[in-house]
């Protein structure tokens, strides 16, 4: 596995994103996706990214039994920030003061079976609490020892520096993948003027680059993503339209489209570390063939021209 710098962590080039773990695209198979760590751990990945909202929870246990006698192969990121409704899991809002940060890092720990994470995220930004002070309680937690670095997620170019001045990040998580590319004018070279590693999560559009039907026009009856203006008939049709540029491209130069929205996301740079979620060891392993597939100019060139209808999130 190709290795990637977030700040002094080393992490292979792809993570695994563990959303899916709790029931959020689907219900997820708990064998298959207990196999699913196993095997990302054995071919390299060593990023396993999760949050405390995941599931009301239910991730980062799921995580913490899955690596249990393993601690010492992972990089566990986990997060918190965002509130959840407790029945749904919902997201409900945002908490970002400090006494509350305190109290989530310590049952995050307990969930993921460990006294320590490697990396812990501010999930979403407390309009109401300066990032200052946000940060500032996570940067407690790596000088007490229960974190070794500090991330944010969802962050303004200005919120970026602002919480690189209170405390050094290592990494900035971003939604970044064919169809949204909007940090890339302004966040992603603030971050790497600061030296701050770049995670990209849902490289593969929430599984629509993927082309599945699963992923699709088949969505499970509880899967987020039927609440998202992407999947809504009209938009799901034009972006399809673009999914099947994506499988073109990977039918020339023979690999999956998902290997090709990947290795895209790869090719931005050396400082950006895809996560691409999935519970079942079948696409870990498609994934993980990303690695291999070299995009040439011309195919380059042909993602370039790809066009996305609806937002990327819920709308309120």
């Amino acid at each position: 596995m190709i290795k990637r710098q977030l700040g002094d962590l080393q992490v292979g080039a792809i993570g695994l994103g563990c959303m899916g773990m709790a029931m959020v695209y689907g219900r997820p198979d708990p064998t298959e996706a207990n196999a699913t760590i196993h095997q990302a751990l054995e071919r390299g990945v060593t990023l396993l990214d999760t949050a405390d909202m995941y599931g009301n929870g239910a991730s980062e246990r799921f995580v913490g039994d899955a690596i249990r006698g393993r601690r010492e192969r992972v990089v566990l990121a986990t997060k918190t920030g965002i509130t959840t409704r407790r029945f749904t899991g919902l997201p409900k809002g945002v908490d970002g003061r400090p006494d509350r940060i305190r109290r989530a890092a310590e049952e995050s720990l307990r969930r993921l079976g460990t006294d320590y994470v490697d990396l812990y995220y501010l999930h979403r930004v407390d309009p109401r609490i300066p990032i200052e002070e946000s940060v500032g309680a996570i940067g407690e937690l790596v000088t007490a020892g229960k974190a070794r670095a500090v991330g944010v997620s969802e962050v303004s170019p200005k919120e970026l520096v602002r919480a690189h001045t209170t405390h050094p990040i290592a990494a900035v998580q971003m939604e970044w993948s064919l169809f949204s590319r909007e940090l890339e004018s302004e966040l992603v070279p603030t971050a790497r003027a600061l030296g701050i590693g770049i995670v990209a999560y849902s490289p593969l559009g929430r599984g629509m680059l993927t082309g599945s039907a699963k992923a699709t026009t088949d969505l499970p009856l509880i899967d987020y993503r039927r609440f998202l203006p992407r999947w809504r008939r009209a938009n799901l049709a034009a972006n399809l339209r673009s999914v099947e540029k994506v499988a073109a491209v990977a039918r020339r130069i023979g690999a999956t489209p998902g290997q090709v929205a990947l290795a895209w996301v790869l090719s931005r740079g050396d400082d950006v570390v895809p996560i691409p979620g999935t519970k079942r060891p079948r696409y870990l392993q498609e994934n993980l063939g990303a690695l291999e597939v070299q995009l040439d100019a011309e195919a380059l060139s042909d993602l370039d021209t790809l066009t996305v209808a609806g937002d990327r999130n819920a709308q309120r």
